[in-house]
């Protein structure tokens, strides 16, 4: 099993944050979006949020990559409409690459 952690900011407005977390409630999670974070090999997902950043603590199998993940989304269509709706949402990270959403945080801790 394999652990991740991921950062993304939100626009800062309390409106867009509560429509946000609205929207990933367990029961507004589309269906079709829960399986194929199944599919690619994610095991478990946590989203937290402080103010407008948000920290996503994935774990997944042996077979996950996020090259695997890309080609997965970049072929439903589901998904891609879905990333294209929540990308109102949210903002790149300043040191985030061109068209970066979420940037994967670097381990310096453990215990």
């Amino acid at each position: 099993m394999k652990k991740y952690c991921l950062a993304v900011d939100l626009v800062n407005d309390p409106t867009f944050i509560a429509e946000y977390e609205r929207l990933h409630q367990s029961e507004n999670v589309r269906p079709e979006i829960r399986q194929s974070i199944l599919d690619a090999g994610i095991i478990s997902m946590e989203i937290y949020r402080t103010g407008n950043r948000m920290f996503m603590i994935m774990q997944t199998d042996d077979s996950f990559t996020f090259e695997r993940k890309a080609a997965m989304d970049a072929a439903n269509p589901t998904v891609q409409e879905w990333e294209q709706f929540v990308w109102k949402f949210q903002l790149p990270l300043p040191w985030a690459k061109e068209g970066e959403k979420w940037v994967l945080m670097d381990n310096i801790f453990q215990l």
